[in-house]
């Protein structure tokens, strides 16, 4: 019966973090009990920041519109699409709709549950211009010495001499807007906007109004193609945009035209499109996610953006490269990596690519006060655990010769520590949760950050 229910609970809280709505629930405290990954997306907060403690201690309210969590605690009664702004701990402006619920248990209130839209995210994509001139990348900062990459950037040159659209595919990472930047700068655009957006899976209103603008009552507000004219737009993950949405981008591409949301006169626009995505286009088509057509239109540029796994000749420089970088913005003097970083370097795969090592470096120049070189003890702990699984360090607890940053020393007690306890009770969450005084929510936060669930899984 206790498997049963530890089965339960897990499929209960892999549901709450797929869900694309944020959840909030609060006991009767108002301490944080549930806090999902949309909500944590919403609010830009790690769930270790708010899970087991007073909402009060982490968000600020204006005393005119308090926490609406706080107020269903309170009253006893539930709220429906109450628009909400508050501040989160790094100061940031949130703004929500809610539906707030209280939980009850033998009538009695025992918490409350908050399930929110996000408002905030929204308005920002309707804003959203990266204007990319005065910092345009070109192709000289693209670094890939292998074959594969010579051969995408002499695909991509060759691609920026021509107006044609261009369609860049490579997994999350490989470096696909360096290339569309690369391509603007090359091009006799240039001089033009170069814009970006991301095709998140939003409402099509919103995208459509992103993309295309709106005209409502006299009142024009120009979409991403309608300013970018004359230059270039690269769209992310262009399958993750609703069929209705593609189609009305492939009839923009053939008629060099489209009509704003509620516009009825048709607006010219000469844009030059980038498209991109971490797929096969082909499975894509397939499987319905990408308009057939519009692929036929898109690809007649098709730049292949190999992962950094399958192009390790590149590693070792990428590396020296982002050194490089790090040591101008925290003014260090570091010259090379040790040995046995290069060699865990060379044997990893990297499955966040080029990104994946750049954040690496960066948290490892971060940590370090001087010194030319970067051993394997300055690497991010997190990050060491993916190189050595299993093999855990035991002797850190005793070492004092090998004197770690507090923060990294504290990262490998956590992690010691919450493994010993999983074992003693047969990695249990629920028992080991209640062992160790977290939240099944929280402990499972940790589990996944360092990555100890690859051990048993």
């Amino acid at each position: 019966m206790n498997r049963d229910v530890e089965a339960l609970l897990s499929i209960y809280e892999q549901i709450i973090e797929m869900i694309d709505l944020g959840i909030h629930a609060v006991d009767k405290q108002g301490k944080t009990i549930i806090y999902n990954r949309k909500m944590r997306d919403i609010e830009g907060m790690d769930i270790e920041d708010v899970l087991d403690k007073n909402i009060l201690d982490v968000f600020r309210f204006d005393p005119k519109q308090p926490s609406t969590l706080l107020q269903t605690l309170q009253t006893g009664e539930s709220t429906v699409n109450q628009q909400q702004t508050y501040f989160n701990n790094k100061g940031q402006a949130v703004t929500t709709i809610n539906q707030t619920h209280p939980l009850r248990k033998d009538g009695n209130i025992i918490g409350a549950v908050e399930i929110a839209k996000d408002v905030t995210k929204f308005r920002k994509l309707l804003q959203e211009q990266r204007h990319r001139g005065e910092t345009a990348h070109t192709f000289t900062h693209i670094v890939g010495h292998s074959a594969s990459m010579q051969t995408a950037i002499r695909l991509a040159k060759h691609a920026a001499r021509s107006d044609a659209p261009v369609f860049l595919i490579g997994e999350k990472g490989t470096g696909k807007e360096l290339f569309a930047t690369g391509i603007h700068h090359d091009s006799g655009r240039r001089a033009k906007p170069f814009l970006a957006q991301t095709c998140l899976a939003l409402p099509d209103e919103w995208m459509e109004v992103t993309l295309f603008g709106n005209e409502e009552q006299g009142d024009i507000q120009p979409g991403l193609f309608e300013q970018a004219d004359g230059g270039t737009v690269l769209l992310n993950d262009i399958d993750a945009l609703s069929l209705p949405l593609q189609k009305k981008l492939y009839r923009f591409l053939q008629d060099k035209q489209f009509f704003r949301v509620h516009g009825r006169d048709p607006v010219q626009a000469d844009v030059r499109l980038i498209a991109s995505t971490s797929g096969d286009p082909i499975d894509a088509v397939q499987a319905g996610q990408l308009f057939k057509p519009l692929y036929y239109q898109l690809a007649v540029h098709c730049i292949v953006l190999p992962p950094l796994r399958e192009r390790k000749e590149d590693i070792l420089p990428l590396a020296a490269h982002f050194i490089g970088q790090g040591n101008e913005r925290y003014g260090l003097n570091v010259q090379q990596l040790d040995d046995d970083v290069e060699e865990a370097f060379l044997a990893y795969d990297w499955p966040g690519n080029v990104r994946e090592l750049e954040t690496v470096i960066n948290e490892t120049l971060e940590m370090m006060d001087g010194g030319e070189t970067i051993t394997f003890d300055h690497l991010p702990a997190s990050f060491r655990t993916k190189l050595t699984p299993d093999a855990p360090r035991t002797d850190f607890l005793f070492d004092t010769e090998d004197i770690l940053p507090l923060e990294k020393y504290m990262e490998e007690v956590e992690i010691y520590y919450i493994r010993k306890a999983l074992q003693h009770h047969g990695f249990n969450i629920t028992k080991t949760a209640k062992a160790l005084g977290l939240s099944r929510q929280n402990l499972q936060y940790r589990i996944r950050k360092y990555r100890i669930d690859k051990e048993w899984s």
